[in-house]
């Protein structure tokens, strides 16, 4: 996933627009970045008040495991099984290590 402009950047550009009279074109132009990219900053301000970044949160499995203090006693008791034997015995859906569910 590309980085995304800084905090600092989206400031400027967007002042230079609403403070400064420039046009999205020509803002677009002067900053080297795309009308869609200053269309999603204005929409981003005008939700929630401000054009920060969205946080960056990467693609990831939804955990099956929710109790942890469960889990920590299970693996304590079972921590001589392999991963394939630990699903097995675990309560619930849970994958091994081959991604089976069981």
């Amino acid at each position: 996933m590309a980085k995304p402009y800084s905090y600092d950047f989206r400031q400027k550009v967007i002042q230079s627009i609403e403070l400064d009279g420039l046009k999205k074109s020509e803002a677009s132009e002067l900053f080297n970045i795309s009308r869609n990219t200053i269309n999603l900053w204005l929409q981003r301000k005008a939700e929630t008040g401000d054009v920060l970044p969205l946080p960056n949160h990467p693609p990831g499995n939804n955990h099956k495991i929710t109790d942890w203090e469960k889990f920590r006693a299970f693996a304590k008791s079972h921590g001589d099984k392999t991963q394939v034997e630990m699903a097995q015995l675990w309560d619930g859906n849970i994958s091994d290590a081959y991604g089976e569910l069981r």
